[in-house]
């Protein structure tokens, strides 16, 4: 779209809001999403406008220094700044090339998004009051390998909608742990 076209269209919707008009807008067949494609997401989720990828879903934090911002670009303060390599982090909006995400805190921020990785990474969910059984197959009767305190890192190799098979960021230790312990993935979510 030209500049001058664009600033007809900007005037166009200043006054019409101004005037308290109702504003129609004509869509291409281009501009409208099949209903199929945006089912297929499931109930909560939509189709992220910069990536296309579903929005929210999962990611970590590939550098080791990341700042979050208050805005989505550098002219923004930051809020916090993490340095936990790995660290899950979940997208809820995307803007050019920065995403809003949330920890597992419940802290939303902007972040530039070469700083995320489509690397799957969970921690134990930090709303639990006791240890987390670290199991050597994926039921609750197979024996215990470990028990994991709230907020352990770890690293997701598979989710089968129950059960994931885990390794933690920090030892060669690894096994399974109940889904619903974890927040890095949603409930009865595949990750493969």
């Amino acid at each position: 779209m030209t500049r001058i076209r664009f600033r007809r269209c900007l005037i166009a919707v200043t006054l019409t809001a101004a005037l308290g008009l109702p504003l129609t807008v004509s869509l291409k067949a281009a501009d409208v999403q099949p209903a199929s494609a945006a089912s297929s997401l499931g109930a909560g989720f939509r189709t992220g406008r910069v990536t296309g990828y579903p929005i929210p879903r999962f990611v970590s934090l590939k550098s080791a220094n990341a700042h979050m911002r208050v805005g989505p670009s550098t002219d923004y303060a930051t809020n916090w700044v993490y340095s936990a390599r790995g660290l899950p982090l979940e997208i809820i909006e995307e803007y050019g090339n920065w995403r809003q995400v949330r920890d597992a805190d419940g802290t939303s921020g902007w972040m530039f998004a070469p700083l995320l990785s489509g690397r799957r990474t969970a921690v134990v969910g930090p709303w639990m009051d006791k240890p987390v059984a670290l199991h050597a197959a994926p039921r609750s009767s197979s024996s215990v390998i470990a028990e994991l305190a709230p907020s352990v890192r770890l690293n997701l190799k598979q989710c089968d909608g129950s059960w994931c098979d885990v390794s933690l960021q920090t030892s060669r230790l690894s096994g399974y742990v109940a889904q619903a312990n974890l927040w890095g993935a949603y409930p009865h979510e595949t990750v493969e």
